[in-house]
């Protein structure tokens, strides 16, 4: 993964133009280090990497080679090899239908990027699909993005990400020969680029050919894979240590000041949403990768001590983010709902004082409108009746009325019952206690 920690204009190389460290850019690089449980090296270098591309009109690229600012570090199961620093090239454009260079008409270079400080971030081979290197991928931009080094945009090229592509015969350790495909945009095209090459690397070994290590490119209107060079060895780049710059040596007090200012990371959040709130998978996952969403849901459990935290989550990541997306999908920092209106909401579903429909619909007023949940009961008449005297009267009118569904319940024919609670909740226009009303039922017909 490729991330751009800073906007700050870079410098493609003009003529009599020395190159400068970027300290923000470094202590960037210590603070990502830091949150991927990495080993900063006590000194580090940077190199010149030289080659020849149209984005690059210096004919080599700073970065560092062996001694990286950062190494052996981890974040979830993935094995961190390394993060480094260096500068971005300029921004290569193809005009013509595709936007891509296969069939495009002209390229032109945008150097407004060039000499803009990377932090790239190379792993061990731990990702065995398409699939894994998405939801891996998602996790590590939602890291960085938590450190605030980077707004991590894909679509703007703050984030790019090359893979590696190889495969090997079952129960053989040793990797086969590696494919790239570089700067991908999109995680979703990331998954269908690897999932597409890791078919035709089978594909072609399995009828006797042989993978060429090569750079590709993946398109994901076709699906077709092209090549674009052969992929160079580290050799090929030629490395030298960069003359105009001298080695980082990271002193205790920028050390301590990256492992200090380290927040609580997403996949801490999702563990601690999951262990010790009772959240389930799939719903501490959605809210710890987004920060603003996981203080909503914080603050929905905060207005009230009896909401369940699972109960919570399932309203913010389920009825109130579909009405978000309904209601001309409104980003959350836009919507009109505050977390206590929505804990105020949860208590009174929790609480019985609503049904869960009756809730649903309150909540699209308030998305609507910004309104207050408990006025809008009120105003609604929605209050759900509970009271067994009140509703024992409409039971039994209920069982009197169908008789045939009854009579099926009485020989046994359980499901039936649903006919009579349907009866009683259109007589209550929904207000009903759905579990008084079976037990209420049940009892009536001698269950």
């Amino acid at each position: 993964m490729t991330i751009r920690t800073s906007t700050l204009p870079g410098l493609p190389g003009p003529p009599g133009v020395l190159p400068v460290p970027n300290r923000k850019a470094i202590e960037y690089a210590l603070l990502i280090g830091a949150a991927l449980d990495c080993e900063i090296a006590p000194s580090s270098i940077f190199h010149r990497k030289n080659y020849f591309y149209p984005d690059n009109p210096k004919a080599y690229q700073i970065t560092q080679f062996d001694i990286p600012i950062c190494g052996n570090g981890r974040l979830g199961e993935v094995r961190i090899n390394r993060a480094h620093l260096e500068e971005d090239a300029a921004k290569m454009i193809h005009v013509g239908e595709s936007g891509r260079i296969q069939g495009s008409d002209s390229s032109m270079v945008d150097f407004n990027r060039g000499g803009t400080p990377l932090v790239e971030i190379v792993t061990e081979p731990d990702l065995t699909s398409g699939a894994q290197v998405r939801e891996w991928g998602q996790l590590l931009r939602a890291t960085v993005k938590e450190l605030g080094v980077s707004d991590v945009n894909m679509e703007e090229g703050s984030l790019r990400c090359d893979a590696n592509v190889s495969v090997r015969p079952v129960g053989s350790r040793t990797l086969g020969t590696k494919t790239e495909m570089k700067n991908m945009n999109s995680f979703r095209y990331i998954e269908r680029g690897i999932e597409a090459e890791i078919a035709r690397q089978k594909e072609l070994i399995g009828s006797g050919g042989r993978v060429v290590q090569e750079t590709l490119h993946f398109d994901p209107s076709t699906g077709e894979l092209h090549s674009l060079r052969s992929k160079e060895e580290s050799h090929d780049y030629r490395y030298m240590p960069e003359p105009d710059l001298v080695a980082i040596i990271p002193t205790e007090a920028m050390l301590k000041a990256a492992q200090d200012a380290l927040p609580e990371l997403p996949a801490a959040r999702a563990a601690r949403y999951r262990d010790d709130l009772g959240v389930q998978d799939s719903a501490a996952l959605l809210l710890s990768f987004e920060t603003e969403w996981a203080e909503f849901f914080e603050g929905v459990v905060a207005h009230d001590s009896s909401i369940e935290p699972r109960v919570a989550a399932n309203w913010v990541t389920g009825e109130f983010a579909a009405e978000l997306r309904k209601q001309g999908d409104q980003p959350l920092a836009e919507a009109k709902v505050s977390p206590d209106q929505l804990g105020s909401l949860v208590s009174m579903v929790a609480g019985k004082r609503i049904s869960h429909s009756s809730g649903k619909s309150v909540l699209e007023t308030m998305v609507a409108d910004g309104a207050d949940p408990v006025a809008v009961v009120e105003a609604q008449g929605l209050e759900q009746i509970s009271d067994s005297g009140e509703l024992e009267t409409i039971v039994k009118a209920a069982i009197e009325n169908n008789p045939k569904p009854a009579e099926q319940v009485r020989s046994g024919n359980e499901k039936a019952i649903g006919a009579l609670v349907g009866a009683v909740m259109k007589e209550t226009k929904g207000r009903a206690d759905g579990g008084e009303v079976t037990r209420l039922l049940r009892q009536h017909l001698g269950l």
